[in-house]
Formats: structure tokens, sequence, C-alpha cells
């Protein structure tokens, strides 16, 4: 903001004028000429000394007002251009400079550009980034992707191009074949990237609209785009996808479901169901994990693969995330004694900071011992970040609540995530357990991932259990917990209650067949 127009710049205005106005008026009346009379008529009281004092000490406050108004012109510089750092760091991303999903919504509530080019609108979704960070690491994950944001700027105007999530991206571009462009964009990124002596190699799905063929404004043309993007990624032999009419119900319906699961959060209609997690030594429940579910009308459930990822894209999976695990807290406070609850953080909450904090804040409030809470981590979310991983988790343990590396075998490193955390439990994934009697190599895999679980004193909980066959192999190899539909299916909070009131055997098990 330039001086003159601050609030000091109208009082120097001010007093520049009133002064003015002061010496145009002692002038017309003779003001000094009867001044220096008065002084002659008294030179007496030496009032000429007087007067040096005051004229001095007027000049020594004038110089000292101009240096002080250089100063704060130099300060409101330095202000504007902290206030225009501040303001382009909220609209742009911190790991490609790209403008983010902030400036994009503030480009959507612009009228669409004029003109008789139409606008073509690119929703790009780069595929890959997570063997890269199990391959290598996180900083090599963003050096690749600002290396796919350079290449990006090449082929869009760098203010046109926004990166709007994890590995999303939103470009214009007028007055272009469309289809061409989608086609540099994909051959593009498609370029491999030299990492550490070896070439990596990313995927891209794209789909695009044009302004105004596909949409009436900004917001609806880029919502089209990722609509075409999202049956690019439904269809593996196309990954380029312009906009058909087609494909507006089903964007109809997208918005629909967004809307109703906006409600659903804000109206704590999703509820935690509660699946047993059975001793398998003992057959009795040791426990439950926590799983969400969201009934929109009685007997009709949204399918939580849905939903779930629905949440990650809109930004809602924090607050759902803290709504079922309060939930889940109170109905475990409930449950007798020893009965743990186990519970799934999303990948985005393992980046806040005072995640510890707030946990142990829930669970005061609801009455429930951190011995009693089982939080489990998939290695995925571990390795968007392993540094903020490890202080939370530490965290997390000093607190005394229990830690377990959940659909464990599944990732590339999972041996190392064992020797850098200190896991209370692993959870075998059910790609293995489902050939857990088979004889083949998942059962190979099997027997040996519980035997590592039995050398590291970590103990080792089998999902996905189906077959009394799957248990009885199960046993005979020493897993120590099991859950699946054998036992039963996730229950409401209500009939968890009643199976441990009943205190029974979910199976019968054959304590000399325990390894």
């Amino acid at each position: 903001m330039p001086f003159f127009r601050s609030k000091a710049g109208h009082e120097a205005i001010f007093l520049g004028v009133f002064g003015t106005v002061i010496w145009a008026l002692g002038s017309q009346f003779q003001a000094f000429e009867a001044v220096t009379a008065f002084v002659l008529r008294n030179d007496d009281y030496q009032l000429d000394d007087l007067a040096l004092a005051i004229t001095v000490t007027g000049l020594v406050s004038l110089i000292y007002s101009i240096l002080r108004l250089r100063d704060l012109s130099r300060e409101v510089g330095r202000r504007e251009i902290a206030e225009q750092g501040v303001k382009w760091i909220s609209g742009h991303d911190e790991t490609t400079a790209l403008p983010n999903r902030r400036s994009l919504d503030e480009r959507m509530a612009c009228p669409p550009p004029s003109g008789e080019d139409k606008l073509g609108v690119f929703a790009v979704q780069l595929d890959g980034f997570k063997k890269i960070k199990d391959l290598f690491d996180h900083k090599t994950a963003d050096d690749v992707l600002r290396v796919m944001a350079e290449r990006l700027k090449a082929i869009f105007p760098p203010d046109d191009i926004f990166r709007t999530g994890g590995r999303d991206f939103v470009a214009f571009i007028a007055g272009a074949d469309h289809a061409e462009i989608a086609e540099q964009v994909a051959a593009a990124i498609a370029r491999p990237v030299g990492v550490k002596g070896q070439a990596v190699e990313v995927g891209v799905t794209i789909g695009y609209a044009v302004l105004p063929v596909d949409g009436t404004d900004m917001a609806s043309a880029v919502r089209c785009a990722e609509v075409a993007m999202e049956a690019a990624k439904n269809d593996p032999a196309r990954k380029i996808r312009a906009f058909e009419p087609t494909m507006r119900e089903r964007w109809q319906e997208s918005s629909e479901l967004e809307k109703q699961l906006r409600h659903a959060v804000r109206k704590n209609t999703i509820k935690p169901y509660y699946q047993p997690i059975v001793d398998l030594h003992t057959g009795r429940i040791n426990g439950f994990e926590a799983l969400a579910r969201w009934e929109q009308e009685p007997g009709k459930f949204v399918p939580p693969t849905v939903f779930i990822d629905l949440a990650e894209r809109t930004g809602l999976i924090g607050e759902l995330t803290v709504k079922l695990f309060r939930m889940a807290c109170a109905d475990a406070a409930t449950w007798s004694n020893g009965v743990i609850l186990s519970f799934n953080l999303s990948p985005t909450q393992l980046h806040d900071g005072l995640l510890a904090i707030r946990i142990l804040t829930i669970l005061s409030e609801a009455g429930l011992p951190p011995s009693r809470l089982e939080i489990e981590i998939t290695e995925s979310a571990l390795i968007q970040d392993l540094v903020a991983a490890e202080r939370i988790i530490a965290d997390l343990k000093n607190a005394g609540i229990r830690i377990a590396l959940d659909d464990f075998g599944t990732g590339y490193s999972s041996l190392g995530q064992l020797s850098r955390f200190s896991f209370d439990k692993i959870k075998i994934d059910r790609m293995f357990v489902s050939e857990a009697a088979d004889g083949k190599k998942n059962e190979k895999i099997l027997r040996t991932i519980i035997g590592l679980g039995k050398g590291l004193d970590i103990l080792t909980t089998a999902e996905g259990i189906e077959t009394e066959e799957q248990l009885q192999a199960l046993i005979r190899m020493g897993c120590n917990l099991g859950q699946g539909y054998l036992f039963g299916k996730a229950v409401p909070a209500a009939e968890a209650s009643r199976l441990l009131e009943r205190d029974f055997k979910l199976v019968e098990t054959s304590e000399m067949m325990v390894a």
C-alpha cells in the first residue's frame, strides 16, 4: 500500500496543509513584522534566544519526523512483502510450487474466459508413487513429483496448472487439440526418471472436458474432467478419457453421494460396528476391531470401500475418523475389563503431531484405559512420512497404547518396519490366510510370518478366516489370534456387548493342536 494512502500519510498531508495555511495567514497579516517589533520592545526578556530555541527544536523535530516516516515507510514495505509471501504460500503447493486447491477454487469462482477458443480442462492423476516411496524414500518421491510438475509446465501455462491432491493435478489450456494435448501429457509422464542409478516410471490417468461444451462454468467443467478421469481409472485399457454425456448421470450420482456423506458425517449416522478378534488358544473373544458402517436405509448399507474413498477425496476422512473413534471408545468403556478395542488410523492422521494428545483426551472422556486400545496402522500409511510416524508411534506407546501393523506381508519393506518400530502385533493379510490349508506357496509364507512373530515376541492375528480348515491350520502353526466370518461379521455395539455377556467360545479349539 503506498505511503500517502496510509493513516500516517494522511496525517502528514493534513499537517502540511495546516502549516501552509498558518504560513499564509501570517504572511497576509504581517505576523513576522509584528513578532519582530514585540521582541525589540521586550529585549530585556531575551525573547530572541527563546525564538531561536523554538526554531531549532522545531527543525530537529522535523528531521526526526522525516526519519521516523522513512522507517515507517520501510516497515510498511516489509509488511507488504511478508503478506504477499503468506498469500503466495497459502495459494501454492510447497513441493512443486504450483498453485494449489485453494487457488483452483478461486479460479473456479471466476467467470469462464471470453472468446471463441474452447477451454480444455484436464484432470491428471499420477500412479506409482507408493512403489517409489517403498523402494526409496519420501524425499525421492517428492523429487520425482517435481520432475513431473516441470513436464506438465512444458505443456500447460504454469499459472494454469494446479496440484489438487497428493498425486492429482488440474490444468487448463485454450485453443488447442485437446485429445492431442492429453496424448502429450501421457507421453511426457511416461518417460522414465533416473533415480539413484535406476530408471523409475510413473503411470498416469487423464480425463478432460471442454468448456462450454461440457459445462456452463469453470467448476462444472472441472468436475466433468474429474468424472472422465474416474472413468479412465475404471477402464485399464483406456488411460485417457474425454467426458461423455453418459458420464453425467454417474457424476450426478457421485455428487449426490458426496452430499449425503457430508450430511451423514455431520449427523453421526455412520457408526462403528465391531468384528470379534478371537484368541485361537481359548476360542474366546480377545477384543473387537471397529469398522465403519453407513446404513442409509434400514438394511441398505453403502460399501465402506465406496464412502471411505469418497471421504478421503473430499477431505472428510479426518472428521469422520475422530467421530467414529469417539463413539468406539464410549462403547468399549462398557465392555468387560481386558477386552481390547482395535481401531484403524487414516494415513492423514499420522501427520498430526498432536495425535497422541487427541487420542488420550478422547480416552479420558470415555473412561477407557489406554492399555485397552490398540491402534492399527497400515504400512502404506507409515511410509508416507517415516520420521513423523516414528515420533507419533513412540508417543502412543509411551502412553500405554498398543500398536499393530496392519496388512503385513503386502508391502515392500515390512521387515524394515518391524526393525524400526516396536509393534505389539502384526496382522496377517487375508491373501495368505485364504491358502492356509492348501499346501501352496502362501501357506509357507504364512508359516514364516507366524514364526517371525514368535521370534520377535510379537503377537500375530490372521485376518479373513472363513473355514474350519483354515482355522485348524493356523492353530497348528501357532497363530495367536484370528478374525473373519468364521467367528462372525461386524455387529452393532449392542450385539457386541451381548456376545461378551454370554461369555462362550466362538469356536472350539484343541489345546493339543497349538504349536
